[in-house]
């Protein structure tokens, strides 16, 4: 008798289908990167799917004509290395130019804020890239500095904003991804047990979660990412269930028929942000199960 699908399963499953439909994804935030890492982490990227995304990328590059694909925004390298590696790509040599070397310049990464630095370390991380050296007059990047500035951003009750002391789920959550491979430092540790108490008691009674005042399934999702990260089960550790409701749980209230995320309660149908983040967090759980990789340690995918 073969055990019924769990709700978060079928889920995975349907919108796995669902995101193999829509047109092949290109260089950009929806429709491109992160469906790229979802379909990728869970098996169901095409070598043609991969190579049609890699040109886009190539197009994307060349136009940009620097190693930096934004002269504000290192989010843009930092994704794209993320969507490359997850296709099998070395960021480091796409059409002659090295992704990762757009990253040298702490001072540039922090210009974005929080989410400068979090992403640039994920991206290094997600491939065990090298960090070039960068050029005179900038501050050199280091996976120590990232860490340290990561660590700085902090905030009082223990979460992370985008901006100010005012703490966001999904910013924290993010922190807590980025932070992952480092636990075992013994800052980083007191700064991840901080998170997770603030995180745990900002867990709503459905077990899902509130960004900017409103529950959203990308908050549930980016929770959901950073637990499997650090090897907590989402679905089972005390401090993240209430009432029997895990963040699994309260992701899958904003799952749609047949495949997709809703954003809001507000929304009826599908959001394009919403369904590849619910995707990937799902995704990323399966992973944690079936002891893989997590989502973002890419090492586990071949680059050429």
């Amino acid at each position: 008798q073969p055990v019924p699908e769990a709700p978060w399963q079928t889920a995975c499953r349907e919108t796995g289908a669902y995101l193999q439909t829509q047109g092949a994804p290109t260089a950009g935030s929806i429709g491109g990167e992160w469906a790229v890492i979802g379909l990728s982490r869970a098996g169901l990227l095409s070598d043609e799917t991969a190579q049609s995304y890699e040109q886009t990328v190539e197009d994307y590059v060349k136009q940009a004509g620097s190693v930096r694909l934004h002269h504000a925004k290192s989010t843009e390298n930092s994704r794209t290395i993320l969507g490359l590696t997850a296709a099998g790509y070395n960021a480091a040599n796409v059409a002659g130019v090295d992704l990762t070397a757009g990253l040298t310049d702490m001072a540039y990464l922090r210009a974005q804020g929080t989410n400068g630095p979090i992403w640039a370390l994920i991206a290094l991380d997600c491939h065990g890239y090298d960090i070039p050296q960068c050029a005179d007059g900038e501050e050199q990047t280091t996976r120590e500095g990232l860490v340290a500035e990561i660590l700085s951003y902090q905030c009082s009750d223990g979460g992370w904003a985008l901006m100010g002391d005012e703490s966001d789920v999904d910013m924290t959550a993010m922190a807590l991804t980025s932070l992952a491979p480092y636990q075992e430092e013994t800052d980083v540790k007191a700064a991840v047990d901080a998170a997770l108490t603030y995180l745990s008691d900002a867990q709503q009674a459905d077990g899902g979660f509130m960004s900017w005042g409103a529950a959203n399934s990308e908050s549930c999702a980016q929770v959901i990412v950073a637990l499997t990260a650090l090897g907590i089960d989402s679905a089972a550790d005390s401090r993240f269930v209430k009432n029997g409701a895990s963040p699994l749980d309260g992701l899958c209230a904003f799952a749609c028929e047949g495949g997709g995320f809703r954003h809001s309660d507000e929304q009826m149908e599908s959001d394009g942000m919403a369904t590849e983040q619910g995707f990937y967090a799902l995704v990323a759980y399966d992973r944690f199960r079936q002891g893989q990789t997590r989502l973002f340690d890419m090492t586990d995918i071949e680059v050429k």
